[in-house]
């Protein structure tokens, strides 16, 4: 009977992928619903009043009972009406499920209809355009390439939608109107893919304060076509997702379907939490880019608030990240963003760190791809940033940070949030990256300008930069730690973190953590000469 069951379910999936080319999804998704649970309980009034099935499909005896006993009168009759009621319940349940799948991926389903009228669309005003070169078809502009105008480029696979409108010339280009040649600088490293599909994934749980999350990213959010955000929930926590059902159609919400328990070591059991949240973000990375099929995400959790110009700085930085492979991501997170420690001034200065800062961050199909095999269990973060993971790359990160968390409570229990991310300061200025030249970010340049100016800065003891102290002038200077203990009492008297991961300082960079104190550029940094980090410092 079981075996029916399932061949019958296949048969309804079958229709159902059928119906789903179609575009008739909720009609026929009703028809279907009423149809296999009218089957269903003509299945089960006609099975036998007793037993249970067994593992070939047929009736055995239940309990204990040998087969062909019977069981008479009233009692009988009222223990076969609660066992139907029983089996029937079950199966409703199971096709509650079905249904809530189908409406999870019902918006993703119209956004590939959608995608796919613009790329036939697309075909029809290339075939009707005669274009002086057959164009590659590529993710981002990578350092070999130059923009030319007058093209439109989809990369179906990825669901990753480049245009560049008729016409359109970017900053420091200049077209030769007679030849139809764009002469100008190489951009793949300064200049921003302008319409790669950018999605946000918000990592949510139980915290209904999520509306305040989601608010700014949609009051800051330039374009809902172009930056599609992908509420992702664990927990089965109902309040907070009627408060993301709220959105409507203004996001996407999809809910991680394992709210188990996960077996761990019995001292591991108060950490329950940080394996849940790494099997979330497992689970919620291999939708955006398996089922999705989007090529990079930024990801953030429903404690975050962002800036005005967060989507600005992430797709600046795109065609960086894409084309230098020594980095492997860009954060919007400075550890040591707090107000008096960041140049209020310098909204535009953005640094390469070691350290992998998390906070708002983005991360590319291609690592992703070589990260999930080995997806930790817990503490995913730490993980992150072990030598094996981080293989000697770096992330960018700002000046001043694009997020800043509100979120006190979770399962950290508030670790660093009194002492210091509650101080964090949030940029408020729209800085326009995308019309800036980025390109000192690469690694040559940028390791060369950055020693430099770290090791001619004079060198000075840190009791001359504290109150009273007698060091004149504006600096820059450098304060040398030699240890991991003395790098720690300098920075808890400089004011800045001092933990490190694998050795890596947070927001460091070859070893030198860059702030600002009392006013003044400071450098906290190893001897010159400086090669690697140990890594029993941590």
């Amino acid at each position: 009977m079981m075996k029916a069951f399932s061949s019958l379910q296949s048969l309804v999936w079958c229709h159902w992928a059928m119906v789903r080319k179609k575009g008739s999804l909720i009609l026929c998704g009703a028809f279907l619903f009423v149809a296999w649970n009218a089957l269903l309980l003509l299945f089960l009034w006609g099975r036998p009043p007793i037993g249970r099935l067994g593992e070939g499909g047929g009736a055995e005896p239940g309990a204990g009972e040998e087969w062909g006993a019977k069981v008479g009168g009233t009692n009988g009759l009222a223990v076969e009406v609660i066992r139907l009621a029983e089996e029937v319940e079950s199966e409703l349940e199971t096709q509650k499920k079905l249904l809530k799948q189908i409406q999870s991926h019902r918006e993703l389903w119209e956004q590939r209809k959608e995608l796919g009228k613009r790329e036939s669309e697309d075909t029809k005003y290339e075939k009707n355009i005669e274009q002086p070169k057959k164009l590659q078809q590529i993710p981002a502009v990578p350092l070999s390439h130059k923009i030319l105008d007058d093209t439109k480029t989809v990369t179906k696979n990825t669901q990753t939608l480049m245009v560049t409108p008729p016409r359109l010339v970017m900053k420091d280009e200049e077209l030769d109107q007679e030849n139809k040649q764009i002469v100008g600088h190489e951009v793949g490293l300064t200049k921003p893919s302008p319409q790669i599909i950018i999605p946000i994934l918000v990592i949510a749980c139980d915290r209904v304060t999520v509306k305040r999350s989601l608010d700014k990213l949609i009051q800051y959010r330039p374009s809902a076509e172009l930056y599609p955000i992908i509420v992702s929930q664990d927990c089965g926590h109902a309040d907070t997702a009627r408060m993301i059902g709220s959105y409507g159609s203004q996001i996407t919400h999809i809910s991680q379907p394992d709210l188990a328990d996960i077996p761990v070591r019995p001292d591991h059991r108060k950490f329950q939490g940080y394996y849940k949240i790494s099997r979330h973000y497992r689970w919620a990375l291999n939708q955006v880019f398996n089922v999705f099929a989007y090529s990079t995400v930024v990801i953030v959790e429903d404690d975050l608030e962002v800036a005005p110009d967060f989507f600005e700085y992430f797709r600046a930085l795109y065609p960086i990240l894409s084309s230098d492979p020594t980095l492997w991501c860009i954060s919007a997170w400075n550890d040591n963003g707090r107000d008096g420690l960041v140049d209020p001034g310098k909204a535009d200065l953005l640094y390469r760190t070691d350290f992998f800062p998390g906070l708002g961050w983005m991360l590319l199909k291609e690592v992703w791809a070589e990260l999930e095999p080995k997806w930790p269990k817990a503490f995913w973060d730490d993980w992150m940033r072990q030598p094996e993971q981080r293989k000697d790359r770096s992330c960018i990160r700002p000046e001043i940070s694009r997020t800043i968390t509100f979120g006190r409570k979770g399962v950290s229990l508030g670790q660093f949030f009194d002492q210091y991310l509650r101080y964090i300061k949030l940029n408020t200025d729209f800085v326009p990256f995308t019309k800036l030249d980025l390109s000192y970010l690469v690694k040559e340049k940028y390791d060369e300008t950055f020693e430099k100016e770290v090791y001619i800065a004079p060198l000075v003891k840190v009791e001359e930069l504290q109150q009273g102290g007698s060091l004149k002038g504006s600096g820059p200077f450098r304060v040398q730690y030699s240890s991991r203990d003395s790098f720690k009492v300098l920075a808890r008297n400089l004011g800045v973190m001092d933990d490190l991961k694998s050795g890596v300082p947070r927001a460091g960079y070859r070893g030198v953590v860059s702030f600002i104190s009392r006013g003044r550029r400071i450098y906290l940094g190893p001897p010159e000469g400086w090669t690697k980090y140990d890594t029993s410092w941590s």
